[in-house]
């Protein structure tokens, strides 16, 4: 029977991030997925409505971003330095993403399956660089909150993360950055 994608789905509560880190609060990739979609989705919206350039449909950001780390309740979220560790290990990663994502497919109805392809296979470029962006400003959200919790732990990520943000060279992120993150970094009455 192909129907268990959906309940698979709800297993995303069980896959911790930051594996490596000790952490202040956990994060699952469910509660990582949500945010990257309200992001996703904020990211285009700048990049279309405040910058004036184009840009993929926002709503299609925020749902294939729902869908971007979906293979992970096959493989487990490997962590970052191991994923990228050298180009072998990144492109057997891909491959690995991209035969999990297939399986995950599979347990949809036929008639379905279409549908979501683009989403969990991740395979629109345009879609993908709003969602990597997305994604990439999660990471560097959560080495924030972590460091305004007082752990040192995640100064190095931040570093890095921040760096690789600029790296990106997307407009729309370099505007979050200047606009939008320095809330983070409040707490509840400040907000």
């Amino acid at each position: 029977m192909a129907n268990e994608f959906f309940a698979l789905l709800g297993r995303m509560r069980y896959i911790t991030r930051w594996g490596l880190m000790r952490n202040t609060f956990s994060e699952n990739i469910q509660e990582h997925s949500h945010q990257v979609a309200v992001l996703a989705h904020a990211l285009a919206l700048i990049r279309r409505d405040v910058l004036g350039l184009p840009c993929p449909d926002p709503d299609r950001c925020a749902v294939a971003a729902l869908y971007h780390d979906a293979s992970e309740i096959l493989t487990g979220d490997l962590p970052t330095p191991i994923k990228y560790y050298n180009r072998e290990i990144r492109t057997a990663y891909k491959q690995v993403e991209r035969v999990a994502g297939e399986r995950l497919l599979e347990k949809l109805p036929e008639s379905l399956r279409s549908s979501y392809e683009h989403l969990v296979l991740e395979d629109d470029p345009q879609v993908g660089g709003i969602v990597k962006a997305a994604d990439k400003l999660s990471a560097y959200i959560k080495c924030v909150e972590e460091q305004k919790a007082g752990n040192t732990e995640f100064d190095s990520a931040a570093e890095q993360t921040l760096k690789a943000l600029h790296g990106l060279e997307q407009p729309e992120v370099e505007w979050f950055i200047r606009e939008c993150l320095p809330a983070f970094s409040l707490n509840l009455d400040q907000l």
